[in-house]
C-alpha cells in the first residue's frame, strides 16, 4: 500500500530530479556522454533592445543546452512592432547560439494568437500542435536548423 501526498516539497522534488537524471543517464549513451561536461548545463542567453530614451523596446530570453537554442520569451513593445525588431532580436540570439555556443538548432513554443507566422517567416517549422492548451488556444512548437 502507498500513501499519496500532494504538498509542494522542494527537497523531494530535487531528489526526484536527481533520480530521474540518473535513470535517464543510465539509459542513454548521449546523455551519459554529456555528464560532467559544460554542455550538460543550460546557459542563459538574453538579447535586449533599448529605445533612444533607454526604455525597453524588446527582448529575448532563452538558453542554450547541448546543441540547441531554446527561445523562452520574445517580446517587442507595441510602438516598435512591424519595424523588424523581433527579427533582429531572434537573429542575434541565433547568431550567438550558433557561432559562440555551437548550436545547430533552435526551438520555441508559441500560442496561435502570438507569433506562429512570425517564426515561420524566420525559417521555423511547426513540429507539434496542441489544441486547447489552454482551452480555446492552440500551442505550437517550432524548430529551425541553424548555420
Amino acid at each position: 500500500m502507498f500513501r499519496l501526498e500532494t504538498e509542494v516539497d522542494k527537497a523531494r522534488r530535487d531528489l526526484l530530479r536527481r533520480r530521474l537524471r540518473d535513470t535517464n543517464t543510465a539509459a542513454s549513451p548521449v546523455l551519459r556522454a554529456l555528464r560532467g561536461t559544460p554542455a550538460e548545463r543550460e546557459s542563459a542567453l538574453h538579447v535586449w533592445a533599448s529605445g533612444a530614451n533607454g526604455d525597453l523596446a524588446g527582448g529575448l530570453v532563452g538558453h542554450t543546452w547541448t546543441t540547441w537554442l531554446h527561445v523562452t520569451y520574445l517580446w517587442v513593445d507595441g510602438r516598435h512592432r512591424g519595424a523588424g525588431l523581433g527579427s533582429l532580436l531572434l537573429a542575434e540570439a541565433e547568431r550567438i547560439a550558433s557561432a559562440d555556443r555551437g548550436c545547430t538548432a533552435a526551438r520555441v513554443e508559441t500560442w496561435d494568437f502570438q507569433a506562429p507566422e512570425f517564426y515561420r517567416k524566420q525559417g521555423y517549422e511547426v513540429v507539434c500542435v496542441i489544441p486547447d492548451y489552454p482551452p480555446g488556444i492552440t500551442e505550437y512548437t517550432l524548430t529551425k536548423r541553424l548555420g
